[in-house]
């Protein structure tokens, strides 16, 4: 019998590329209240459902416009 896993997780460096933001930036954000807790905290790092992440990033992050409308012609 295989049991199920929680679901895709992500650890510090893929949320990084999720929210398209440095480390310390990141660092801020974990701080907001809305920032989902990890799923787990290791010893190498915390790990976070992706799900959950997602979700953050959808009602809590304003979209980015693509990078060619930011380039002045």
């Amino acid at each position: 019998m295989t049991e199920e896993g929680p679901g895709p997780l992500v650890a510090a460096g893929e949320i990084l590329e999720m929210l398209g933001v440095g480390r310390s930036r990141f660092r801020q954000i974990q701080m907001h209240p809305k920032f989902p807790r990890p799923y787990q905290v290791l010893t190498v790092g915390s790990i976070w459902l992706r799900a959950d992440i997602e979700k953050y990033i959808r009602e809590h992050r304003q979209p980015r416009p693509p990078a060619d409308e930011d380039a002045e012609d």
